[in-house]
């Protein structure tokens, strides 16, 4: 073997500095531990990547190297030794098979050729001019020879500043089928690794005969080490990697040349599938193709290591692709020898909008027989159900917060409820797809209308709440959406046998492909990925989720509020009653709930009244515990707690109170604290409750009204997906018109806009034409 040893010539300190302080980047924990694995058998799922210890990077040429393919790409090459070296300093074992000296090489024997050529020129012409200066083709195995030292000093000076220390080793293939070579190659990595050192390994292609075609690939022990794709599978087979990372110039695999029209990325990509995909042509620079790329992954996977092959170039995830594999996200193409019984995520969405088609064009009484099937189901079924949910119920205990377990709770009384409100839905629904909005006589015979159409396929993701499966799921049906459901694993009982009567209601129409429950191991982040396929999502749980969700779909617009802060104003001209019940129906019905009061907001003349005196008896009766604004807290001398934060969600029995001068007074203070959800106040003053309805810039407004009743159901909706606090589209409970958008249709004889031209014959009327209440087209 020839194999050279670059150590940084600090290397005994850097020997005592295995544990580096920890460096955490994208939301990694800091230093870990990683219990050692079995070898023998790949990871079977992208989450279980977490657990990898020992890893190859492997970089190709085209990440390594610039466009021109002189020289390397030094910002490129810079973010993925940062990634290395994060994942090194947790702990794991990390190795790089690297492309690059040729090109390193060759940027520098050109530099050096013109030099000389420039050089010749001046001293035989004796002139300032020169002649044009031709390079002539440079035979790789020299750019190699040229450029070996110039890339590992390169990196080494890259990971020093993380206080890495790096080694060098070249090989052919005679390091791996000469048995004592090999066993040599083996023990200098293992002590390597164990020294805490970085090995960057590189075919010597100084010396390597050219590649040649055989019939390897063949079977664990025959793999010729023709490129840098077969080394780092060879390579991590002999390691024992968990995990090899193959980095490219595409996003991963395709099941067609990338670029043509049809071409799919691949999520999961199974030993036997590669008579289903049709190879392109290889990169610009390198030796190997994507079939040789696939070949390898697929020899790495058959020894054990699992493998993803995913994009170094883009400068979108270029900075942070590693890691996110490493994290388990979705990210280029992973290979698994475990087949899901189930259809992938985007299987189910594409059957999902083909029914949903189907769903859309059904006459409106089927849609509604749909729905009306479902509610029967609902209580005919409901020991079923309460028994799946009893099962969630005993999981959560302990591991939930009371306010989750709360909302994950299922009894008779809310399944009735809900059936009523599917039925009610059911019969509104009606004239709900396909409802003429405006009809126009553009001209003489030409007509133009707007309707109501679906919007196409829903994504709502959901935590703890199974009861908001039968609810979105009834108005997609009523608006003739396509539907993926996300819900949260704390309700996997629940909500499974939710989805089968949801998809037995759906069958009685043939659309049972309609409605689909997304029960693989797919990440939200993930889910908020598909931009191609998914037309909105619908967050339903908690505000860090919304957050969440928010932040991740940059390609999909997202319908929903991310927190419910929501205000009671008892006004200086209150009534005790009225004030009482509002307060205590707000905050204590179902704290755990979007819409209760969070701030109760105190005019200053009713402090130390009876009024306010009833209201504090009240909420300590209910045991809600009081959290005091910094007003409130000035004006007591052993006050509660003090609030944290004026902009809190409690989701429980604790609510804060803060001291108000007047309605304007608590108007600003909404705007600045509130979430724009629900607000309420209790007067008996009319004009000063018209203010106040006008003012506050909500979703939700209420006189003397709980601030519950902010509710679909409870607004007439018959269901919803949920509160928007947005100011575009829908807005307040989502129902059914907030699941529909519009096209518009027009119906001609042959026109043209030429028709209307100065020359043309023709003229504009835009015409109104009555449109009969409720007409469907």
């Amino acid at each position: 073997m020839f194999a050279r040893l670059a150590l940084c010539s600090r290397l005994s300190s850097r020997i005592r500095q295995t544990n580096v302080g920890p460096v955490s980047i994208r939301g990694f924990s800091q230093a870990k531990f990683f219990l050692p694995r079995s070898h023998g058998k790949s990871f079977a799922h992208r989450s279980e990547l977490k657990q990898a210890k020992r890893i190859v990077v492997k970089l190709g040429s085209a990440v390594v190297t610039r466009g021109d393919e002189c020289g390397l790409a030094l910002g490129r090459l810079a973010s993925i030794v940062e990634q290395v070296a994060m994942l090194q300093n947790q702990g794991r074992e990390m190795m790089i098979v690297t492309s690059g000296a040729v090109a390193f090489g060759k940027q520098r024997l050109r530099h050096e050729i013109l030099l000389s050529q420039s050089v010749r020129q001046a001293l035989h012409s004796g002139q300032n001019q020169l002649k044009d200066i031709s390079v002539p083709v440079l035979e790789a195995r020299a750019c190699a020879a040229a450029g070996q030292s110039g890339l590992m000093a390169l990196y080494e000076a890259m990971f020093t500043q993380y206080s890495i220390c790096t080694a060098q080793i070249l090989v052919t293939n005679l390091d791996f089928h000469d048995e004592q070579k090999r066993r040599n190659l083996n023990s200098t990595l293992h002590e390597l690794l164990r020294m805490n050192i970085v090995p960057i390994i590189n075919t010597n292609d100084a010396v390597v005969p050219p590649p040649v075609p055989n019939s390897d690939l063949q079977g664990v022990n025959v793999i010729s080490i023709k490129d840098n794709d077969s080394l780092a599978a060879r390579l991590a087979v002999e390691m024992k990697a968990d995990l090899l990372i193959a980095l490219s110039d595409v996003q991963g695999l395709y099941d067609s040349p990338p670029g043509t029209d049809d071409a799919k990325l691949i999520d999961i990509f199974y030993p036997g599938d590669q008579q289903s995909i049709t190879y392109g042509t290889k990169s610009r620079v390198g030796i190997g193709g994507m079939e040789a790329k696939v070949k390898a992954a697929l020899w790495a996977l058959q020894g054990g290591t699992s493998v993803v092959i995913a994009n170094g170039t883009d400068p979108k995830v270029t900075g942070h692709v590693i890691t996110d594999i490493v994290e388990g996200k979705k990210v280029g193409t992973f290979f698994s020898e475990v087949k899901p019984a189930g259809p992938t995520v985007e299987q189910q969405t594409e059957m999902a909008r083909h029914a949903g088609r189907t769903l859309a064009s059904l006459l409106p009484e089927q849609r509604a027989e749909i729905i009306c099937c479902l509610a029967e189901l609902l209580t005919e079924k409901k020991d079923e159900i309460l028994s799946a949910n009893r099962k969630d119920m005993e999981l959560a205990t302990g591991r939930l917060s009371q306010p989750l377990i709360n909302r994950l709770s299922l009894s008779t009384a809310k399944l009735n409820s809900l059936a009523i409100g599917l039925r009610q839905l059911a019969v509104s629904s009606g004239n709900s797809v396909g409802r003429v909005l405006r009809r126009t006589r553009v001209a003489n015979n030409l007509e133009l209308e707007q309707i109501t159409v679906p919007i196409g396929v829903l994504l709502v993701i959901f935590e703890s709440r199974p009861d908001c499966l039968p609810q979105v799921s009834a108005l997609a049906i009523a608006s003739g959406n396509a539907l993926l459901l996300k819900g949260g694993k704390e309700a996997s009982n629940t909500n499974k046998i939710l989805h089968q009567l949801t998809q037995e209601a759906l069958s009685i129409h043939g659309v049972t492909d309609a409605i689909q429950l997304v029960s693989t191991r797919e990440e939200v982040e993930d889910l908020c990925k598909l931009d191609k396929m998914i037309d909105l999502i619908i967050p339903r749980g908690s505000s860090e989720l919304v957050r969440d969700i928010q932040r991740a779909a940059k390609g999909i617009p997202v319908l929903g509020h991310s927190e419910g802060v929501c205000h009671v104003y008892v006004d200086s001209e209150a009534s005790m009653d009225k004030a009482i019940d509002v307060v205590r129906d707000s905050k204590c019905d179902y704290p755990a709930a979007c819409n209760a009061m969070e701030t109760l907001l105190i005019h200053r003349e009713l402090l130390r009244t009876p009024l306010f005196d009833q209201i504090i008896d009240m909420l300590r009766t209910e045991e809600v515990k009081i959290h005091a604004g910094p007003r409130f807290a000035s004006y007591l001398t052993f006050s509660p707690s003090e609030v944290k934060s004026l902009r809190t969600e409690y989701g429980d029995l604790e609510c804060c109170i803060e001291v108000v001068d007047s309605m304007q007074d608590a108007v600003d203070h909404i705007h600045k604290y509130g979430s724009s959800h629900t607000d309420v106040i209790v007067t008996e003053n009319e004009e000063t409750a018209e203010q106040f309805l006008q003012q506050v810039d909500s979703a939700c407004v209420f006189w003397n009204s709980s601030s519950r009743f902010a509710d679909g159901y409870r607004f007439g909706l018959g269901a919803e997906v949920g509160i928007s606090t947005a100011r575009i589209h829908a807005r307040g409970p989502v129902g059914l018109e907030g699941l529909l958008t519009t096209k518009w249709v027009l119906r001609g004889e042959g026109h043209t806009v030429a028709d209307f031209s100065e020359q043309g014959s023709m003229k504009y009327l835009h015409e109104s034409i009555p449109v009969p209440h409720g007409h469907i087209n």
